[in-house]
C-alpha cells in the first residue's frame, strides 16, 4: 500500500471481492517533501496508507527498509552513472524489495496471497507463471517485472491488470474516494525529485571535483566543446548541452575512462543489433523457439521484432527486425512473446560488437 491511487484501488477492489486484507507499506527513502509538517514522524504516503487501512477496517504495518535501500538499490543508481551507464532502479527495487518484503510480510501474517496495484497480469502456461502486459498500454509495468520469480507470480493478485487508468480513477469516486481519484501520478523513480544531476551532486558532493569537465568529441575523437561531466548526460540525450555545431546533436556514447562524450548525428543512434548481458528466462526450453519474440529496451517503448542468439557464457547478441535507437548500456531489455514477458536481460556496453555481427550477404 503505497497510499496512492492505484494500491488504494487495488486494496478496495480485492476487499469487495471477499479477501481478508493486510495492508504493508514500504519506507524506502525520505526527503523533506513528504512531509507536510515539521512535527510528522511518518512521511506522507506512509500516513495516507495508514488512513485508508483505518477506514477499511484493516490491519497495516510498515517495512523500514530505508537503509538497505540506500546501500543497494540508490548506491546501484549512482554508480551506473559514474560507470557510464544509464540505472534502470524499479527493475533493481522489485525482486530485491518490494515484492520479497511483501511475501516476507505475507509469510509472517499469515497471507496466502500478495497484491500490488501493477498494471499487469500473471499468465500460466505450460507449468510456467508468466507476467504479461496489463489492458492499459500507457501504464503496463510488465517492463519492470523481468528480475521477479515464477514463485513470486504465482502468489500475486494485480487487480487492476484489466483497466485503464481512466477506469481506476472513475471506480475511486464511486466507491466515495473523490479526492484520491484526482490525484496526480506518483514519481517514476521514487527516491528522484527534479534532475537526477542534483540528486548525484547530493550523493557524491564532491562528484564535480572527481569528475571534472571533459570534451565533446565528434566519432572521429575530435575535440568539438567542453561539457560538465560524462555523469550528466545521457545516450540520446539532444537538449541541456550547452554547445552550438549549427546543426541538431545527439550523445551517442560516453566514456568514463576518459571522460569524453560522443556527440554525432541522430542516425548514428540507430543500429539493428546490441548485446544484452546477464540473462534470465522463464522457460529456457522454450525461450529461444518462441516464434514471435519482441523486445522492449526502455519502459513505454514499443516492442521490437528480434532474434536472439547467446555470444558467450552470460551474453546475447540481439539482432532487430527493425533498426531501433538509442541503445542505452544499464537500461533493461524485456523480451516478450505476444504480450508475455518471457526473459529480459541488462543492455551491455556495445564496445566490440561488430565482431559478432554477421555480415550481410551482397548479390
Amino acid at each position: 500500500m503505497s497510499g496512492g491511487i492505484d494500491s488504494t484501488a487495488a486494496c478496495l477492489m480485492l476487499q469487495e471481492q471477499g479477501y481478508d486484507i493486510t495492508g504493508v507499506t514500504m519506507r524506502t527513502w525520505d526527503s523533506p517533501s513528504q512531509f507536510s509538517t515539521p512535527s510528522q514522524d511518518l512521511p506522507d504516503h506512509i500516513v495516507e496508507a495508514r488512513r485508508l487501512a483505518d477506514r477499511l477496517g484493516i490491519p497495516h504495518h510498515v517495512a523500514d527498509v530505508r537503509e538497505e535501500f540506500r546501500r543497494v538499490v540508490v548506491g546501484n543508481f549512482v554508480d551506473e552513472y559514474l560507470n557510464g551507464r544509464t540505472p534502470n532502479p524499479c527493475a533493481l527495487c522489485n525482486p530485491l524489495f518490494k515484492f520479497r518484503v511483501l511475501t516476507e510480510w505475507a509469510d509472517r501474517t499469515g497471507c496466502g496471497l500478495i497484491a500490488t496495484g501493477h498494471y499487469s497480469r500473471v499468465e500460466e502456461v505450460e507449468g510456467h507463471a508468466y507476467v504479461a502486459a496489463g489492458d492499459d498500454e500507457r501504464k503496463d509495468q510488465s517492463y519492470f517485472l523481468w528480475r521477479v520469480g515464477e514463485d513470486v507470480f504465482r502468489r500475486c493478485l494485480f487487480p487492476l491488470g484489466s483497466m485503464t487508468k481512466d477506469d481506476v480513477r472513475r471506480y475511486l469516486h464511486r466507491r466515495g474516494f473523490e479526492a484520491k481519484a484526482r490525484e496526480g501520478e506518483s514519481m517514476e523513480v521514487c527516491f528522484v525529485e527534479g534532475d537526477y544531476r542534483d540528486f548525484l551532486r547530493l550523493m557524491v558532493p564532491d562528484l564535480d571535483e572527481r569528475i571534472g569537465p571533459g570534451k565533446f568529441v565528434n566519432a572521429a575523437g575530435v575535440p568539438l566543446g567542453v561539457h560538465k561531466g560524462f555523469p550528466y548526460y545521457t545516450i540520446g540525450q539532444r537538449k541541456g548541452l550547452d554547445i552550438a555545431l549549427g546543426r541538431p546533436a545527439y550523445v551517442l556514447k560516453l566514456n568514463p575512462e576518459k571522460n569524453t562524450v560522443m556527440l554525432g548525428d541522430a542516425d548514428r543512434l540507430k543500429t539493428r543489433h546490441m548485446l544484452v548481458e546477464h540473462p534470465r528466462m522463464v522457460d529456457p526450453a522454450r525461450f529461444f523457439a518462441e516464434p514471435e519474440l519482441s523486445v522492449r529496451i526502455r519502459y513505454r517503448s514499443r516492442p521490437i521484432a528480434c532474434s536472439v542468439r547467446p555470444v558467450d557464457a552470460d551474453r546475447w547478441l540481439v539482432s532487430f527486425a527493425e533498426e531501433a535507437s538509442s541503445i542505452a548500456p544499464g537500461q533493461s531489455a524485456v523480451f516478450y512473446s505476444g504480450r508475455r514477458v518471457v526473459g529480459g536481460a541488462l543492455i551491455a556496453s556495445q564496445r566490440g560488437i561488430g565482431m559478432y555481427i554477421e555480415p550481410t550477404p551482397t548479390l
